[in-house]
């Protein structure tokens, strides 16, 4: 399993703005939308393209395609503060959805929704904190079930556990962070991490 932790000054400053627990709900979606951006780079940097030929003003040159087709999956709720950026680089993506609660007693996770298009052969999920890996892994295997050969994975903070867990259950995909954090606390949220994103991304903290 490859690891790839964002090393880019904008990324240390926009997690920073995402750390700080003064950050207000509308700031804190200005800077996951910001970091998203460049984890979007980073994320789509092994997309196979097709060489051909482009007329420019001044004459002819070689161009690039995407040859790939690729399918963007936010886990929700909190993946879907990544989305956009993703979009913004590849408009014509689909977009399939997966949705899947941890139950805070025994961190495992609960499923409630999947939506993912068909075929799907190249995807790339969002879940902005790899806490004990048990959702990132569970949404991995439906993507699988639908058919995802390459899938890269996107979170904004990232436990040594939660990683572990993805090189067991899936050695074969890869994640890219912002972020590997010290580990995590006795109700299995990332620390230091930035608290719970979903409820400061929407406001219902």
């Amino acid at each position: 399993m490859n690891v790839t932790v964002l090393e880019h000054p904008l990324a240390s400053h926009y997690l920073t703005v995402l750390r700080d627990e003064t950050t207000a709900p509308a700031d804190f979606r200005r800077a996951t939308t910001s970091l998203g951006g460049l984890l979007a780079v980073e994320a789509t940097s092994g997309l196979t393209v097709a060489m051909g030929s482009v007329t420019t003003p001044m004459g002819a040159t070689t161009g690039y395609s995407l040859e790939s087709r690729v399918a963007v999956v936010p886990v929700l709720r909190a993946g879907l503060g990544l989305l956009q950026p993703f979009l913004d680089l590849l408009p014509s993506s689909a977009v399939g959805f997966v949705g899947v609660a941890r139950n805070h007693e025994s961190a495992l996770p609960e499923q409630y929704y999947v939506n993912l298009p068909d075929p799907l052969a190249t995807a790339i999920v969002l879940e902005p904190m790899l806490a004990t890996g048990g959702s990132l892994a569970w949404a991995v295997d439906a993507v699988k079930r639908a058919g995802a050969v390459q899938i890269v994975c996107i979170s904004v903070v990232a436990a040594p556990q939660g990683i572990a867990h993805m090189k067991e259950r899936h050695p074969d995909i890869r994640i890219i962070t912002a972020a590997i954090d010290e580990g995590l606390n006795d109700t299995f949220y990332i620390v230091p991490g930035l608290g719970d994103m979903g409820d400061r991304l929407f406001g219902t903290i």
